[in-house]
């Protein structure tokens, strides 16, 4: 019955992300087309100086930092949940002594 319920459980997660990843590539061919018609209705905007411009992070760089933020943290969360699980186990049925 486990290897049901887990065969049924990673059908249900392959199906969500699946979908997942298609409205992703839906949204970002929408992005896409909105900006090239934008790119041809509109002029080249201009480089602006500005001081200390140079030291701001890219866009990319931004993303890239908050992703891994969030893979650390989902890590660390990760890992407390498997120690309270280990830490509970011995309230679980069949563990421990009977009394």
């Amino acid at each position: 019955m486990a290897s049901t319920s887990t065969s049924t459980q990673q059908e249900l997660q392959d199906q969500f992300l699946s979908i997942v990843t298609k409205s992703q590539e839906m949204a970002l061919d929408a992005i896409k087309s909105m900006v090239d018609s934008i790119q041809t209705i509109t002029p080249r905007i201009p480089a602006v100086d500005m001081p200390f411009a140079d030291r701001l992070p890219k866009p990319q760089d931004v993303v890239a930092s908050g992703y891994d933020f969030a893979q650390k943290l989902l890590s660390s969360q990760r890992k407390f949940a498997d120690e309270v699980v280990k830490a509970a186990a011995p309230l679980l049925p069949g563990n421990g002594d009977s009394k």
